[in-house]
């Protein structure tokens, strides 16, 4: 079984095993509990989270894939499908990169969660996500997300290497419910690709 090898001296983790070989295929899996109906009856609002990824190429967007968008362009990334209310064990969205297929512009893929219906993180149980190296199962991250005023997490980014790729926790706040919405909060995130100065 492939183990990810984490490189502890800097805040990322390499996505190879350790013979050197790189890891091919990642998911981000996304969990929460659904409300809990009210004591005295009434109505409650389902919670619905939204797994996404951005792919970026330095600071411009090239494709997203979410729960309107369930693959990107080429395929290399793909959404297994929307949970609307957090029902069932375990995880209740997956998105699932193919490393080896990813355009060779894109150069950082952004894990994205968000509360579609508005709820802030500490209005939601038991609400985690991770990334998983998807070919042996081994997880490689995991954040537990409730609590907290925000209604987006930026979890981290799989950013390109030069003969592998490698995985950067953020677990950074944001304030969006729509992956869209999101975008613009995503700047801090990126690499400006520099430009070469005449001499």
């Amino acid at each position: 079984m492939k183990q990810p090898e984490q490189t502890k001296e800097a805040m990322f983790i390499n996505l190879c095993d350790t013979t050197g070989a790189a890891l091919e295929h990642l998911g981000m899996a996304l969990g929460w509990d659904p409300v809990q109906p009210r004591r005295f009856g009434g109505r409650t609002r389902d919670i619905d989270l939204n797994a996404a990824a951005l792919l970026f190429a330095g600071t411009q967007i090239i494709d997203v894939v979410y729960h309107e968008q369930l693959s990107s362009r080429d395929g290399s990334v793909r959404h297994l499908g929307d949970s609307m209310t957090g029902e069932g064990k375990g995880d209740n969205e997956v998105v699932t990169v193919d490393l080896t297929r990813i355009p060779p512009q894109v150069d950082t893929i952004l894990f994205l969660v968000t509360s579609y219906t508005g709820q802030s993180f500490d209005q939601i149980d038991n609400a985690f996500c991770r990334v998983i190296d998807s070919t042996s199962g081994t997880e490689i991250a995991h954040y537990n997300l409730s609590g907290g005023a925000h209604t987006g997490l930026v979890m981290g980014k799989v950013v390109r290497a030069a003969n592998f790729w490698r995985f950067e926790p953020l677990g950074a706040t944001i304030h969006a419910q729509h992956p869209v919405e999101a975008v613009p909060h995503m700047a801090p995130f990126l690499t400006t690709p520099q430009t070469s100065s005449d001499t």
